[in-house]
């Protein structure tokens, strides 16, 4: 019958009780997953804990596909710090070093500069039009540690689709064939 008929007639000899349950298992993975998550964000204070860095622009000492773990407490932010920010008009985050610091006397608000390690000049040709600093409500965390590549993962799924759907698949039929 060949490779794909018996896995075909793997799938309807599965009784709908084990499916069931696999369902559920299946949902409870996912379910604990966000807890995780949720719980991340509750204990760092950082809207994404967990980010990869996605660009050359902070090498060497941040590579393309490493994985930056954040943090985002009360402490003023000072120049120095990598930080993790959202830019209007923009839907991905952006890894940089605070490069300046300027505060507000009268509201003791802080404006901050940032600029790539690895790049010529300061971000304000990526901030908004007109906007010269990033405010507090810019910035998601500050870096606190670092893993090498993993976040290779990432972004080859991004921009490689097929691989995601691939690999999704396979992952769902190894579920759904599965006998335990």
């Amino acid at each position: 019958m060949g490779f794909i008929g018996d896995t075909v007639e793997s799938i309807r000899s599965i009784p709908i009780r084990q499916v069931l349950t696999q369902a559920v298992s299946l949902g409870m993975i996912v379910t604990s997953a966000l807890i995780i998550w949720k719980g991340l964000m509750c204990v760092t204070g950082s809207e994404s804990p967990v980010v990869v860095v996605l660009s050359g622009s902070m090498e060497p000492g941040f590579k393309r596909g490493d994985i930056l773990f954040l943090s985002m407490s009360k402490d003023p932010i000072r120049a120095g710090e990598i930080v993790v920010f959202n830019v209007d008009g923009r839907d991905i985050p952006i890894v940089h070093r605070v490069i300046k610091v300027h505060e507000r006397n009268d509201t003791k608000e802080v404006d901050v500069l940032t600029k790539g390690d690895n790049n010529y000049g300061d971000d304000r040709l990526l901030y908004a039009h007109g906007q010269l600093w990033l405010h507090r409500h810019h910035i998601m965390g500050r870096a606190i540690g670092f893993l090498p590549y993993v976040g290779w993962v990432t972004i080859i799924m991004t921009e490689k689709p097929i691989i995601k759907y691939l690999l999704i698949g396979a992952l769902g039929l190894l579920v759904i064939t599965s006998k335990e």
